[in-house]
């Protein structure tokens, strides 16, 4: 049964706080008809500090969309090796035992996509089945594991490498003067993860069942405006009420296996911003200290895209795992609006022949 091995992280130098994002949102729109509004938005996110992968003064420039997906090629490819480096010796296998990469990004573009410059850069075998994936947001990581999960089941003792980048702040866009851009400005960081699924062996999470849900009628609440300046994000004021929606699909991927989805160990979600999580407790009927890994990942580096759940994981790990055999969720949320569920188990390691605690390394 395959096994989602503990996760590799890495973040940028450059590091914004709080104080700092509301400052020049002050500076910026001090014209702005809702900028106390937008300062509350901000405020309230439980965002403290996230990280760039330029500083804050280039950030805030537009050189326009050639030379910022131009950013987003070089920053990628200089900073992925070593995160699935370490990803890898996690999972204790090396690029050769490799095949299928999953590469996840909303945040840049590139053809062929970095699954190609992977394979021939860092010897992975030239049959490396490739799967990028650029249209799922934030829900993108849990989809990766699920198709990782799906593939593994399709070719018992395969393993599959997950790699999730994303450089929101390439996004920024200083024309989008909205209430809701004005406060993604102040949600969003820069982050890159990586993650081995092992069809056989392994410790961390075993894969036992997963899904999708997709909310009808919902395609515009989140969504890219593609245009001569690049992506411009798009949020429309519903999206914090999906867990209205969403907690139900949850509750009900769970029943048919005899889960009750209130009631298990250990719950790894996307942190899209407090409201999401705070959602989840009352719907679920659980405490908020239950989501404590995704609300850590939100204070210390905002909302990651799709490498959320890897981050919120890899604290799992960094605080000592679960017990044996114990269940849990792992769910990806994002445009659709679409929810990428997974149900496993903790397999737990052999704590003599357990690697050393690897530490978060900036990139």
């Amino acid at each position: 049964m395959a096994t989602l091995c503990r996760p590799a992280i890495a973040v940028p130098e450059h590091v914004i706080t709080r104080e700092q994002t509301l400052d020049l949102a002050r500076t910026l729109h001090a014209d702005h008809p809702q900028l106390p509004l937008a300062l509350r938005l901000i405020g309230n996110t439980g965002v403290q500090t996230r990280h760039l992968v330029q500083p804050i003064e280039d950030t805030l420039r537009h050189p326009g969309f050639t030379a910022r997906n131009a950013r987003y090629e070089a920053e990628a490819k200089a900073r992925t090796p070593e995160v699935i480096r370490r990803a890898l010796a996690h999972a204790e296998l090396t690029t050769r035992d490799i095949d299928m990469i999953v590469y996840v990004s909303c945040t840049g573009f590139m053809m062929p996509s970095m699954t190609a410059w992977l394979i021939n850069t860092m010897d992975f075998r030239a049959t490396t089945r490739q799967l990028p994936i650029a249209q799922l947001g934030c829900a993108a990581g849990g989809a990766a594991l699920n198709r990782a999960h799906d593939f593994c089941t399709a070719y018992p003792g395969s393993n599959v490498l997950i790699v999730a980048c994303e450089f929101c702040s390439l996004l920024y866009q200083p024309t989008d003067l909205g209430v809701g851009n004005l406060l993604s400005n102040g949600l969003f960081g820069d982050a890159l993860a990586a993650a081995v699924v092992r069809g056989e062996g392994g410790s961390g999470v075993r894969l036992e069942q997963n899904g999708s849900h997709l909310v009808p009628d919902t395609e515009e609440w989140i969504s890219y405006g593609v245009r001569d300046t690049g992506f411009h994000f798009m949020l429309d004021k519903r999206v914090p009420g999906t867990m209205a929606m969403l907690a139900p699909a949850m509750r009900a991927m769970a029943e048919p296996h005899d889960w009750d989805v209130s009631g298990l160990d250990f719950y790894i979600v996307h942190a899209g911003g407090p409201r999401i999580l705070d959602d989840l407790s009352k719907y679920l009927n659980l405490a908020p200290e239950t989501f404590r890994y995704s609300r850590a990942t939100l204070t210390e580096r905002g909302n990651i895209a799709s490498a959320v759940i890897f981050d919120a994981l890899e604290r799992l790990f960094q605080d000592g795992g679960a017990d044996h055999s114990a269940r849990g969720i792992i769910a990806g949320f994002g445009p659709g609006i679409t929810a990428e569920i997974a149900l496993g188990t903790w397999n737990a390691p052999d704590r003599e022949g357990e690697p050393a605690l690897a530490a978060q390394l900036p990139v």
